[in-house]
């Protein structure tokens, strides 16, 4: 006959254990696939490769470097500017398709919104399409007396999508406005009335995250739209300014940089 099994004393497992913290091998790990995702997006090569110029244009532009005090440096950094001015031009070849579909995804409701989406999808995939040829010209296989010509008609298209972009983008925020006021309005009720509203909470904080997103968004399409008014005006307008001209290419840089990082 069998004995009983003998009742054990070892402490009942837990049945919902909590994860270890992430080690820091891991966490390395995230941190360099997140930047291999970055660095995967044309978009991410690129707002760094705008960095480096417009952080190298400030540099220039400020007291930091005197062509007089250091000749040689002065120019191998604007001969890097310029080259990578250049190469930037090189990464948007056929990114006017993608605004090309965003145009044919867009959904309007009413004229003035679809004026400003004609205005801001369709100014700026005609600007990355006219760039194609300032960068044909640039690199020597069409004339380079065609790229001023090319470059002006650039800036102008610019400017018209960056003013789409801008109403659109202010329209999208008084919306978001009014759902976040609706939503805060519903948790506050909620939490005199002593009732759970986490949900209700998670979406009030996401929505303010896209806020604040859609504002700095706002702000760096003005700062490029200031940037294409001076292209315009060839560098003669009353801020034409190489410091401040540098600082909004490096302002909006970082903003675009963040978007770009937070979004892969």
């Amino acid at each position: 006959m069998d004995s009983d099994p003998k009742p054990s004393t070892s402490p009942a497992p837990n049945p919902n254990p909590s994860k270890p913290p992430p080690s820091k091998e891991q966490h390395h790990r995230d941190l360099l696939n997140h930047i291999e995702a970055y660095l995967a997006k044309r978009d991410g090569v690129d707002k760094l490769l705008k960095i480096s110029r417009y952080a190298t244009k400030l540099i220039l532009a400020s007291s930091l470097l005197q062509s007089s005090n250091n000749p040689a440096l002065y120019h191998r950094l604007k001969s890097f500017e310029s080259s990578v001015g250049v190469s930037r031009k090189a990464f948007r070849l056929g990114k006017f398709v993608q605004d090309l579909n965003a145009l044919r995804a867009s959904h309007h409701h009413s004229n003035r919104h679809l004026l400003f989406t004609l205005l801001a999808y369709g100014g700026e995939g005609f600007y990355y399409f006219v760039e194609q040829f300032v960068w044909l010209a640039k690199s020597g296989l069409i004339d380079p007396k065609h790229a001023r010509a090319f470059q002006k008609v650039s800036a102008w298209a610019e400017l018209v999508g960056y003013f789409g972009s801008v109403a659109l983008k202010l329209t999208d925020l008084n919306i978001i406005a009014e759902e976040e006021s609706c939503l805060a309005s519903s948790v506050e009720i909620s939490r005199l009335r002593g009732i759970g509203c986490v949900e209700e909470e998670s979406r009030l904080r996401k929505l303010r995250e896209k806020k604040t997103m859609k504002r700095l968004s706002v702000i760096q399409d003005l700062a490029d739209a200031v940037m294409a008014l001076d292209d315009i005006l060839d560098g003669n307008g009353p801020f034409s300014k190489p410091v401040f001209m540098a600082s909004a290419g490096l302002l909006s840089a970082l903003i675009s940089t963040h978007k770009n990082w937070v979004s892969c």
